[in-house]
C-alpha cells in the first residue's frame, strides 16, 4: 500500500499541485531552512512533516477501503436465515384453544370459526 500511495497515487496529485513532493513537505520549528527532511533531521532539527501525514491519511484510506470491500463480500457469503414458516395453527375466537387454520369447526367447543 505504501509503495502505490508513494509511486503512483501521489506523483499525479503533486503534479496536478504544481510538482510537489508530498514526501518531502515539512515545516522547520528551529527557524532555519533546509531543503530536504533527512538535511534537517541531520541537523538534529525538530520538524513537524505534514507531507509524510497526507502520505499516511491516504494509506490508512485505502485500506481502510478495501477492508470495508472485503467486509461487504464476508457478509454476502454469509448465511441467511430462512423465512419464517407459515403458521399452520390458529386460535379459537370462542375458547382460544388452537385449532387448523383450514378448520371451518373448533374441534373442542364446535364453534364455526
Amino acid at each position: 500500500v505504501s509503495s502505490l500511495v508513494d509511486d503512483i497515487i501521489m506523483p499525479p496529485i503533486g503534479r496536478l499541485l504544481g510538482n510537489v513532493n508530498f514526501s518531502n513537505l515539512f515545516i522547520n520549528l528551529s527557524g532555519t531552512s533546509y531543503p530536504t527532511i533527512d538535511a534537517a533531521k541531520a541537523a538534529g532539527k525538530a520538524t513537524l512533516n505534514y507531507g509524510l501525514f497526507l502520505n499516511a491519511v491516504v494509506n490508512f484510506l485505502i485500506i481502510a477501503f478495501a477492508i470495508f470491500l472485503l467486509l461487504r463480500i464476508v457478509n454476502r457469503w454469509l448465511v441467511k436465515p430462512a423465512p419464517a414458516a407459515a403458521p399452520s395453527t390458529r386460535d379459537c375466537p370462542q375458547c382460544a384453544m388452537p385449532i387448523p387454520v383450514i378448520a371451518k369447526k373448533c374441534g373442542h367447543c364446535t364453534s364455526a370459526v
